[in-house]
């Protein structure tokens, strides 16, 4: 097993069309709004930004995103990540029950030397840390597609 390795899948169900999530994921720089885990967000152009992100655990995760694919037809948001962590994750928003399923997949590589050095026992608690940042983007979400 690879200690540094995740893979993470997040399934949301909202009570929103797919269309209205999906134009509040495409939103990036608006997610420190509705997300409180997400701290900042910075665009350096039309497909690239700066994201800080920080959960429970005190320690912040800094990266480049990249956009990978937009493809609003399908519902399929992806980017590329480099920096604290390195991979991919992505939106796939369809339509579910009398709202909408958003499934969230990431699979990274970690590189910031902290959570490196605690890999191996670390690795539950980085796991817990990440759904409960998940579990918080689920409620901001929701919040924010009812506030509208």
């Amino acid at each position: 097993m690879e200690w540094t390795r995740y893979r993470f899948l997040s399934l949301w169900a909202l009570p929103a069309p797919p269309a209205a999530v999906y134009a509040e994921l495409e939103r990036v720089e608006d997610y420190p709004r509705w997300w409180r885990q997400v701290r900042e967000v910075n665009r350096l152009g039309d497909t690239t930004g700066i994201v800080r992100i920080r959960s429970f655990l005190p320690y912040d995760i800094t990266f480049t995103a990249r956009e990978r694919r937009r493809a609003p037809a399908a519902g399929v948001l992806e980017i590329a990540m480099t920096g604290d962590i390195e991979g991919w994750a992505g939106w796939t928003v369809t339509a579910g029950g009398p709202g909408t399923l958003a499934r969230y997949e990431q699979v990274v590589e970690v590189r910031k030397p902290l959570l490196r050095r605690f890999a191996v026992v670390g690795r539950p608690l980085f796991r817990a840390n990440h759904r409960l940042m998940m579990r918080a983007g689920r409620r901001g979400l929701a919040a924010r597609l009812e506030a509208v």
